[in-house]
């Protein structure tokens, strides 16, 4: 069962995320922002880190080169709504940032899952 470390701070994003991937066997840990997120990564391994890019204390990006540091070959997966500006180019920062790849939201069950399965292969 793959165990997968989600980082959000929005916490019904973290709720519905979690419930989709828990229905499919993914074992599923949470924390609201990046800070948090980092010291749950830092306490475990993890198959797969879920990422939201615009948060509070340490953003997305922030956490994804802090990942790279810690565990160069980690399987990142970055989400964003685009913040306030609806800038999805956070997305594509992240992925120069190191992330495998990246989900807009608002994403469906069936673009999550297959994004994630992609992410895992």
């Amino acid at each position: 069962m793959p165990h997968v470390l989600l980082i959000d701070d929005e916490k019904l994003v973290r709720l519905t995320v979690r419930k989709m991937l828990e229905a499919e066997g993914y074992d599923v840990s949470e924390a609201e922002d990046g800070r948090d997120g980092l010291d749950s990564f830092k306490q475990q391994p993890f198959d797969l880190v879920i990422t939201d890019i615009v948060m509070p204390e340490c953003e997305g990006i922030e956490t994804i080169a802090a990942i790279r540091k810690i565990k160069p070959d980690q399987k990142i997966l970055a989400i964003s709504g685009g913040g306030r500006n609806k800038n999805l180019d956070y997305l594509s920062m992240a992925v120069l940032q190191g992330a495998a790849d990246k989900l807009a939201k608002p994403f469906s069950r069936s673009e999550l899952l297959s994004v994630v399965t992609r992410c895992l292969a």
